[in-house]
């Protein structure tokens, strides 16, 4: 029986988090009623029958459908007393014995209201009824969950009528006896009123008071639309009334645009420029570049860009490391009305020669001297360009560009295997700089750093953040960007006041400064990139009062302009751990909304459409893709873009973020489908099937966040999960390329026939290499190494030489076991756990340290003990 049910309803999981509490644990053989318990009620008119279980249930199920997006059944109780006296208490054992039913709710939008009710009436009279005890063992037996499904159940109690289930029989409402579900709906009629009513009663804990009261509204209102409009579609129903669908949209329209002028952004640079030649627009470690001086060099290489044929609206590749150059490039692209295309000069060629074609790229510029372009791309390298430039020119060639047009087009992560582009016009970027300017203070006398790759867009935000309000953009070099001590002093060196960072690898900024560094000189720091875990900023907050630096939690999209949404946090809502990513910047919106597009009431989850300013133009050449993903709301007509993400609005309109729909996820800031390294690991012959997931080797630690793919081979050869690994290095950047593979014999099923990924078992112990070792003689861990002897040999067991310390940290930081000619980045390492390998050594004292640069380009233990003993 309990097989054939679609998966519970997730409502009071989902509206435990609009309280700051967590939820209690319920124990389904408890009584519900206890000193926390609240209540609230809602009058019903006689047009309301008390008796119609099976319509109450069928209000029930199609309400909690919508505000879950899935078919759900009904956990329903029929308070009785079939073998007692009426005007006896009831048992409480005896009458949830007679009573409880699980009830299918058919919610697909194909069928009428009145056939829901029809449908939900015959299963009910059909059904037995089931002690909860026994319920919980057939449910459990079919591998569901009666505590998932109990959370939300129905009571009906009128002791004046039949309830058309065979042999029960009403009885009074006794409160105490409702079933022992985290929240209850019952509908009631007693001896001391004229008329029924509905009740919830509910923890405060776990349900917010305007949540619970929300719920009956909208009961109520399904039910009465059952009742007088049975040949309604249950996709036509709306569980908002008019007067809700205003509030939730005003709230979600947070603040109206700020005025923009209409130009595009090399436009706005250079009048900044002209009014402000001599300051200080770009710092890259000994070089200064002003105002002035970088406009008059972009416009000098973007005539060279028009003399090389790049024409208005053309696509032209930037494939550059971190420098002076990237910017002065990226400018001279818009100056030549054309629109920048971001590429990391660290990606596999692979995913170069891709992103070119798809782009239509005939020019990049780049320094990569074996850049995969083909002979129809014309490849040119900065200081190419600036020997074709004109020694003086009068301003940047002509163009019929404007702000409308395309200023660049990231790439992002796409669940068919490859990458898609997003276009974004100029617009959007000088729309998010007027949404913040103000309400950030920033302005010419800030001075921002340039931490991220090009190819990621909170890039965007830290350029044309920095250039577009007049102040100083600090480029950070790769290597001080891996090295939070490197980069600490490049902070105190050029005295930062915005920082923008992932909370991954704020992080281990955080922990330099425990460890006794001088606090930097930051006025403002910008999340951005993934899920901040707000208790992870007490240390920081410790250091740096509020009154001193603001923390700023923003949430944003590739399709939306970088960012969507602000919220400030203080060192109180760092301690209650409040994950509330804010309110709409003014000129976005935004509102929570069902599968089919309906907004969702205040508190639901559903998916997270985003309106105004920064919506993306489209998906370049991808017109299916594009009208799947941006939207026409269907109440104010403007264009929305459905993001894939997970979250609700909460009273005040603010939004919680709760992950994704889909199979996205982010990894240390960078956005990864998780469908697309699937698709590169099916494509390996030896690969019959595959799965990956994002864990944790250490669940309570977000940097040690990883992939791990779980494959099925096809058995033809041996079993080779290296072989698997250095074929997805070969298609993937590094960042997606799993850190794990874990052969299985097959993949865990649902009942229902979905990947279960909760019986995954653990990633295999050691990852393998993706790569061929490095070092000469490369062998997995050595038994010797693995129980902690000296890498070299040479020294006891537990010796202070080099070689043991670093054997003992890397195991510590890895969390699995290594040699000296093991691959730091081949066993799961990445450029967090390796900023981890300094702290840790640097805790040991010593003298021992490694420098990030080090480990790089020396990534095994032998390696770099021979550096050291040369």
């Amino acid at each position: 029986m309990a097989a054939a049910h679609p998966d519970p309803t997730r409502l009071a999981a989902e509206l435990a988090q609009c309280s700051s509490a967590g939820r209690p644990d319920w124990g389904l053989g408890d009584p519900f009623g206890s000193a926390t318990t609240r209540s609230c009620e809602l009058a019903l008119s006689q047009a309301h029958p008390a008796s119609d279980a099976a319509g109450w249930a069928a209000a029930l199920g199609l309400v909690l459908a919508r505000y879950d997006g899935v078919s759900a059944p009904v956990l329903a109780q029929l308070v009785t007393d079939s073998d007692a006296d009426p005007e006896a208490p009831a048992d409480p054992a005896e009458t949830e014995a007679a009573g409880v039913a699980l009830v299918p709710v058919p919610a697909d939008g194909a069928r009428t209201l009145g056939s829901v009710h029809k449908q939900v009436r015959e299963a009910a009279a059909a059904g037995p009824a089931w002690h909860t005890e026994a319920l919980r063992r057939e449910i459990t037996a079919a591998g569901g969950d009666l505590d998932d499904a109990a959370r939300v159940g129905l009571v009906v109690a009128d002791r004046n009528a039949a309830t058309g289930l065979p042999g029960v029989r009403p009885a009074e409402y006794v409160p105490y006896q409702a079933p022992p579900f985290a929240v209850t709906v019952s509908v009631v009629r007693d001896m001391t009123r004229q008329r029924p009513y509905l009740r919830c009663d509910f923890d405060p804990r776990l349900l917010a008071p305007a949540s619970a009261a929300q719920l009956l509204s909208h009961v109520r209102r399904v039910h009465e639309s059952l009742l007088r409009e049975p040949d309604t579609s249950a996709d036509r129903l709306e569980l908002l009334s008019a007067q809700e669908l205003d509030r939730v949209h005003a709230l979600g329209r947070h603040a109206e645009a700020r005025p923009v002028v209409p130009r595009r952004i090399d436009a706005a640079i250079a009048t900044i420029a002209a009014g402000t030649p001599d300051a200080v627009a770009v710092r890259f470690e000994d070089e200064s570049i002003g105002y002035g001086e970088l406009d008059r060099r972009a416009d000098r290489r973007a005539h060279a860009l028009r003399e090389l044929g790049v024409a208005d609206g053309d696509r032209v590749g930037v494939c550059l490391e971190r420098s002076s150059e990237l910017i002065v490039s990226l400018l001279a692209v818009l100056k030549a009305g054309a629109t920048y295309v971001p590429m990391d000069p660290a990606y596999p060629s692979d995913r170069l020669s891709y992103t070119t074609t798809d782009a239509g790229l005939t020019t990049v510029v780049t320094d990569h001297e074996d850049f995969p372009g083909g002979e129809s791309v014309r490849v040119v390298s900065p200081a190419e360009l600036a020997a074709l430039a004109p020694q003086s020119c009068d301003g940047p060639p002509r163009s019929t560009t404007g702000p409308d047009d395309a200023a660049y087009v990231i790439y992002t992560s796409g669940s068919t295997g490859r990458p898609k582009g997003v276009v974004i016009p100029h617009r959007n970027v000088l729309g998010l700089m007027a949404a913040t300017t103000e309400d950030f203070g920033l302005g010419a006398d800030d001075v921002w750093t340039l931490f991220h790759s090009s190819a990621f867009d909170f890039s965007v935000w830290e350029i044309w953040g920095a250039l577009l309000t007049g102040a100083t953009l600090v480029v950070v070099p790769y290597w001080a960007s891996r090295s939070p001590e490197e980069f600490h002093q490049l902070l105190l060196r050029e005295r930062v006041s915005v920082l923008s960072q992932t909370p991954s690898a704020f992080s281990q900024l955080v922990e330099v400064e425990r460890d006794g560094a001088e606090p930097v000189p930051v006025r403002l720091v910008v999340f951005g990139g993934e899920a901040l875990e707000p208790r992870m900023l007490l240390p920081w907050f410790d250091r740096h009062p509020e009154s001193r630096c603001r923390v700023v939690n923003m949430y944003g999209i590739t399709e939306t302009t970088v960012h969507v949404t602000a919220q400030t946090v203080t060192r109180a809502e760092a301690l209650t751990g409040d994950k509330s990513v804010g309110h709409a910047l003014p000129g976005w919106w935004v509102r929570i909304a069902d599968p089919e597009g309906r907004t969702l009431p205040i508190g639901v989850a559903g998916e997270i459409w985003v309106g105004g300013t920064g919506v993306a133009t489209h998906y370049l050449n991808k017109p299916e893709l594009t009208e799947e993903r941006f939207r026409l709301d269907t109440r104010t007509g403007e264009r929305m873009y459905r993001s894939g993400d997970r979250g609700r609005m909460l009273p005040d309109g603010r939004i919680e973020h709760l992950g994704r729909l889909d199979s996205q996820v982010k990894l240390r800031g960078f956005r990864i489908e998780l469908d697309e390294i699937r698709a590169v690991l099916a494509d390996d012959p030896q690969v019959s099937a595959a799965v990956v997931v994002l864990g944790r080797t250490d669940p309570d630690d977000p940097a040690t966040a990883q992939l791990d793919a779980y494959v099925v081979l096809d058995g033809a050869g041996p079993e080779d999960t290296a072989a698997v690994r250095r074929r997805a290095a070969k298609f993937l950047p590094e960042y997606m390329v799993p850190s794990t593979v874990t052969v299985l014999e097959r993949m865990p099923l649902t009942t229902n026939g979905k990947l279960d990924t909760r019986r995954l078992p653990k990633p295999a112990a050691a990852p393998v290499p993706a790569t061929p070792a490095t070092a000469p003689n490369a062998s997995a861990a050595t038994p010797g190494a693995a129980a902690g002897v000296a890498a070299d040999g040479d020294a006891e067991p537990g010796g202070e030489t080099f070689e043991s310390v670093l054997l003992e940290v890397w195991q510590e930081v890895l969390g699995v076991p290594v040699g000296p000619d093991d691959n730091f980045f081949d066993h799961g390492g990445n450029s967090l756990l390796a900023m981890r390998v300094g702290a840790a050594l640097r805790r040991r004292g010593g003298g021992f340290t490694v420098a990030m640069r080090e480990l790089y380009l020396r990534p095994t233990i032998r390696q770099l003990a021979a550096d050291r003993a040369e």
